[in-house]
């Protein structure tokens, strides 16, 4: 009957002019047409304020995190009691990765809160006490004042600083990917992560400076807390920035009513799922587990290299503390050279292939790049060094746009930093402590390198299992492109009858 009506279609032309409305009907019921006042058209200076907001404050959360990673040795000796050095470390790497532990929690506070309130409250919020507890830090008696008070109050402050943490990197990569523009959400996003180089830089330039001028009796007694104690002032200018912002273009829109009513499909998942945790972990479970693996992959080999290295490098190899640092930080500065254009790159050929490309080298270059390490000249170390740090940029460059295209409007900030925490918790913050307990069983110094390569690993397989985002919409936000222009041909192509 279908065949017979069809035929009879093609030989009456009202026929087929009647197919034809009922097809474009039948079509504008299941893919409702844009209209203009559906599609976001982007501030270029807004965007660019809220970038440097994020960025910034981003940067002044990873460099109070930071100054712990770069002090472990002398945090251990000040915080507890002394006797065996490689006790003493593996106590310093342990109160780090307590931290981690409350990280999941701050996630799944903070993260429905922002789906709920705001991004920008949350974000300056998470900044505040980030700032209160690394500023605590610098003001502990040791333990040789207090005794056994030294480390339990150390690690409430470091749980304070875990917990704020939690907050942070959902809230901040959600703000500018949800400001940018679909086609340069790549770019825009490489300089969140160009702020989490800086704030390391910071911090490893300015323990740096303080052990080459103070010397290490010095700093154990009392030069220790000054990095510590910068926090408080930083933490201010950070809120001052974000305080400063308007919210998001996604998150207004999400809580326009006229926009639930245009927008039928997003309305639904924004008023049933809008802030609900339960909900996150019953309907978008298997995204949430493809985020742990990418993140797991991620952190694992970023606090491998960002964090843990100058460990390495001066507890395993027997370099001095500062020469350690020096390398570590001419890496980074190469890499916050090239980051923005690995953004570029992700934007023009996709998140996949660099994400690819990013854990297939440390898959294939990590075991090469710790023999050059371990043979101790400078240019060998720095080889090994800038080897990791290029396969790590690809993914430093791509993960901020990848990782909030995940997940729907709705629960974006709340899904992000439930499975980025969950999986920073238990991979990332563990990093260094599982790596320096192994070299001690082991006894081998390559630990790291097969560390990261199993890291990689799981991380080629979560790649190849995600879809890919780029110059597409955020999942239940209409598209955001960057002039009026650009909207109006958006506009008129989906408008373009169907041929026949």
């Amino acid at each position: 009957m279908a065949a017979q009506e069809e035929l009879e279609a093609e030989a009456d032309p009202e026929a087929m002019k009647r197919h034809r409305t009922l097809f474009r009907a039948v079509k504008r019921r299941k893919n409702p047409p844009l209209r203009r006042t559906d599609i976001t058209v982007t501030d270029e200076a807004a965007v660019k304020r809220a970038v440097k907001a994020a960025s910034l404050g981003n940067a002044m959360e990873w460099f109070d995190f930071g100054i712990y990673s770069y002090l472990a040795v002398t945090i251990g000796h000040v915080f507890f009691p002394s006797g065996n050095d490689t006790a003493q470390l593996i106590s310093s790497f342990a109160t780090f990765a307590v931290s981690f532990l409350v990280r999941p929690i701050g996630g799944m506070v903070f993260g429905p809160m922002g789906d709920k309130v705001g991004r920008k409250k949350v974000l300056a919020l998470t900044m505040i006490l980030m700032a209160i507890g690394t500023l605590a830090i610098g003001l502990i008696p040791s333990y040789a004042t207090i005794g056994f008070w030294a480390p339990v109050l150390l690690i409430f402050f470091r749980l304070v600083q875990g917990f704020s943490t939690g907050g942070e990197y959902g809230g901040a990569s959600t703000f500018i990917a949800e400001y940018a523009p679909d086609k340069r959400r790549g770019f825009f996003g490489s300089f969140l992560e160009m702020g989490t180089l800086a704030g390391y830089t910071g911090a490893a330039g300015l323990v740096l400076i303080l052990n080459a001028s103070l010397g290490s009796d010095t700093m154990e007694s009392w030069g220790w807390r000054i990095p510590f104690l910068v926090a408080g002032p930083l933490g201010l200018v950070g809120l001052y920035l974000r305080l400063k912002l308007d919210e998001t273009p996604a998150f207004q829109k999400m809580e326009d009513a006229s926009y639930h009513s245009a927008s039928e499909g997003a309305s639904t998942v924004e008023t049933t799922a809008k802030g609900d945790l339960a909900k996150i972990f019953r309907d978008h479970w298997p995204t949430l587990i493809l985020c742990i693996a990418l993140v797991g992959a991620y952190n694992i080999t970023d606090y491998m290299l960002l964090s843990y290295m100058p460990t390495y490098l001066s507890d395993e190899l027997g370099y001095d503390d500062s020469h350690g640092l020096l390398i570590l930080i001419g890496t980074m500065i190469i890499l916050m050279l090239i980051i923005t254009r690995i953004g570029k790159l992700s934007d023009r050929f996709g998140r996949k292939p660099l994400l690819m490309t990013g854990m297939i080298g440390f898959l294939v270059l990590s075991i090469p790049a710790f023999l050059l390490i371990q043979q101790g000249s400078l240019v060998a170390v720095s080889a090994g060094m800038l080897l990791l740090g290029l396969s790590l940029v690809c993914l430093l460059g791509t993960m901020s746009a990848t990782l909030p295209a995940l997940f729907p409007t709705s629960v974006r900030y709340g899904s992000l930093s439930v499975g980025y925490n969950l999986s920073a918790s238990l991979f990332g913050g563990t990093a260094p402590l599982v790596i320096t307990s192994l070299i001690s069983v082991t006894g081998t110094d390559m630990i790291p390198a097969y560390y990261s390569m199993a890291a990689a690993l799981v991380g080629v397989i979560a790649v190849a299992c995600m879809k890919e985002t780029a110059q597409k919409p955020l999942s239940g936000s209409p598209p955001s492109v960057e002039t009026k222009e650009e909207a109006a041909e958006m506009v008129e192509a989906q408008a373009t009858p169907p041929k026949f």
